[in-house]
């Protein structure tokens, strides 16, 4: 007599459409359960392009702010900011290197299935390494930790990014502090011009001050850890 599977240990059955919110609970579940024994709290996010190579202006600078960055948490506040990217290569690749960088430095990898794009890069550790299926859930869990966000040079993905996230506070969806901080003002001039966007109509003048410009390391680095700081007081202070 054959012996019947179970429902969970059946992979037809968890792969099939029916099983779709068991894989959506699953994404939103496991990593919460690994970031909390790992005890990951608070994240600086950083986006940009997958296709930037080491020696490009903003690889190197990614890697030196997000090796600045993890130094200074780990000096001044316990290791408790880890850098997290999308964990692919490019910009993500050197957001993470720059991290590991530093003796005992760590950082998060949300990596995504995609079939042009390689696995989480070799500077994440294992333990907190994912890599998710759905869009929005690797979403939710780059928004749920972060305390700031850092907008490198990138492509539509980047961009689809940023707006997610502008959408979210300039509705109020997103309550906390998160200072978003835009890096390479040459580049994204060029892109972006929302100025047009307040000319007609279409944004508020005060729709500007969500983002921060910078176009250097210190700059960026100065802002972000100011920013942090502060929020991070007012936190404590309100008792959060």
């Amino acid at each position: 007599m054959s012996k019947t599977e179970k429902a969970y240990k059946s992979l037809d059955f968890l792969n099939s459409p029916a099983a779709r919110t068991v894989r959506i609970l699953s994404e939103y579940e496991e990593p919460r359960q690994r970031l909390r024994a790992q005890g990951v709290r608070d994240t600086i996010v950083v986006y940009g392009s997958a296709r930037t190579q080491p020696g490009n202006r903003y690889y190197d600078e990614a890697r030196e702010l997000s090796r600045r960055l993890t130094e200074w948490s780990m000096t001044h506040e316990e290791g408790r900011y880890l850098i997290c990217t999308g964990g692919g290569p490019g910009i993500m690749e050197a957001c993470n290197r720059g991290a590991a960088d530093v003796p005992g430095g760590r950082s998060v990898g949300l990596g995504i299935s995609l079939p042009f794009e390689e696995k989480v890069n070799q500077y994440v550790p294992d333990e907190l390494s994912f890599e998710f299926h759905y869009f929005f859930m690797r979403k939710y869990w780059f928004m749920y930790l972060a305390k700031c966000a850092v907008i490198m040079p990138g492509g539509f993905g980047t961009l689809d990014e940023l707006f997610e996230s502008l959408t979210l506070r300039q509705t109020g969806k997103i309550k906390k502090p998160l200072p978003t901080v835009m890096y390479g003002r040459s580049f994204w001039e060029q892109v972006l011009n929302l100025q047009a966007m307040v000319d007609g109509g279409t944004i508020s003048p005060k729709d500007l001050d969500l983002l921060h410009w910078s176009d250097t390391v210190d700059d960026a680095f100065e802002y972000i850890t100011a920013q942090v700081v502060e929020n991070t007081r007012a936190r404590k202070a309100a008792g959060k």
